[in-house]
């Protein structure tokens, strides 16, 4: 069950496979000068499409889907 929710939060963060990310909706990417692409993590997710709703200044409990790719093992995109 853990594995599971682990990587259904993961991909909402992850690249599909038109590029994009879930959790931006349809936001777009303005980038930075470092050539990273700057990842919000909201409050809330839309149900069916997973676009990031709600607060996004704090990391709030999202920033634990950083932890969650860290103990996955695997590079994320």
């Amino acid at each position: 069950m853990a594995a599971e929710l682990s990587r259904r939060l993961i991909g909402l963060f992850t690249r599909d496979e038109a590029g994009e990310r879930p959790a931006r909706g349809n936001a777009v990417s303005h980038g930075s000068l470092d050539g990273f692409e700057h990842l919000l993590f909201h409050k809330y997710f839309h149900a069916e499409t997973g676009a990031g709703l709600g607060a996004s200044h704090q990391t709030g409990w999202t920033g634990l889907v950083a932890k969650l790719i860290d103990q996955s093992g695997g590079k994320r995109s």
